[in-house]
Order: C-alpha cells, then sequence, then structure tokens
C-alpha cells in the first residue's frame, strides 16, 4: 500500500503502477487514517511516498513515527515539479517508477536514532550543515543518495535510518563537485 496526501496522488500513482493506496487528506494526517496505515503496514506492508515539500515531509514524519517499518520514495522537487504546481500528482509517471522502484527501508533493527556510518562531522565536512550553502547542497545530496531533502538534523537521522554507507555518500560527494557544488 502506498500512502500518498490525497485524490490526485492517487490517480498518478494508478496510472504509473496501479497499485492500492492510502490517502492522508493533507497534513492533518487523522488518527483513523493512521490507524489505517498500521492494518496496512500488519498485512501487506508501506511505502510513504508525499511530497518533496514542507507539508509532505511533516505527513512522512507523522506516519514513520506512527509505523516504524514503512518504506520510503523520494521524488526530486525537479521531478515532482509542473507548470501548475509541486507534488506526487505533477510527476511523470516514469518518475513514480522510478523513485518506487528506488524504495529505502529504514534500519527496523538498531531504530531511527541509531548510531551509523555518517557522523555529524561528515555532514560539517561536506557542507551538509553550517555552510552558505548548505540547505541547496543537502537537497542534491538527497537526491543523489535517495533520501530527499532534510534539515540537518533530520538529514543526519535519515542517513543513519537508511544505512547510507561512507562510499555512497563520497560517490554523491564527488558528483557534487563534478557539478560544480563546491564544500568551499
Amino acid at each position: 500500500m502506498i500512502v500518498v496526501e490525497g485524490k490526485d496522488d492517487t490517480v498518478a500513482i494508478r496510472r504509473a503502477v496501479g497499485a492500492d493506496t492510502i490517502e492522508t487528506g493533507g497534513s492533518a494526517v487523522g488518527e483513523d487514517v493512521l490507524r489505517r496505515i498500521e492494518l496496512a503496514q500488519e498485512r501487506r506492508g508501506v511505502i510513504i511516498f508525499t511530497d518533496p515539500d514542507a507539508p509532505g515531509e511533516r505527513i512522512r514524519k507523522i506516519v514513520a513515527e506512527r509505523v516504524p517499518g514503512a518504506k520510503h520514495a523520494f521524488l526530486t522537487k525537479d521531478e515532482a515539479r509542473s507548470k501548475t504546481g509541486l507534488g506526487v500528482e505533477h510527476a511523470s509517471d516514469e518518475a513514480i517508477r522510478r523513485a518506487l522502484e528506488a524504495v529505502r527501508t529504514p534500519d527496523q533493527a538498531n531504530g531511527p536514532e541509531a548510531e551509523g556510518e555518517i557522523e555529524w562531522s561528515d555532514l560539517l565536512e561536506a557542507g551538509l550543515i553550517v555552510h552558505a550553502d548548505a540547505a541547496r547542497r543537502r537537497e542534491r545530496m538527497g537526491e543523489l543518495i535517495g533520501i530527499g531533502y532534510a534539515n540537518g538534523k533530520q538529514f543526519h537521522k535519515r542517513c543513519n535510518m537508511f544505512r547510507i554507507t561512507k562510499a555512497e555518500f563520497a560517490q554523491a560527494l564527488e558528483q557534487m563537485e563534478r557539478e560544480g557544488l563546491q564544500r568551499t
């Protein structure tokens, strides 16, 4: 089951992959919706697939905290943008399929706060925090490693939750530098 924000997202998902969805009805996720998502996780498994914006991230966080083990699919802002808006409903069928093929699973055995390979100092050295261009750098790094955009603290948490390796991190950092996103 794919958790989306609204009816237009459901239409886009069904058009691209023909999957079942649960709609949160926006960022005010109700208790009844959370119970349905919990049941879906128990019976079938859940993929959280929200818009790459602040309300979408808020919904992702609410659902992930309530439904441990839910998987995550991410679109970049460019993939989710059209002339009329930003969201899953604006993404191409190909972008939706790519995001679902690259779904990420959190590290359940060690919990969301587990120590991982990526340390806070790695984010600092990479210019992903305390840097004039940190937000743009985190956005691009999130695209490259497939964990979406987040603020510094959440980005660090996601790196560890999704077990991003130092090698993956370094490869993405090299790509960013080839693209001209320098650390200094």
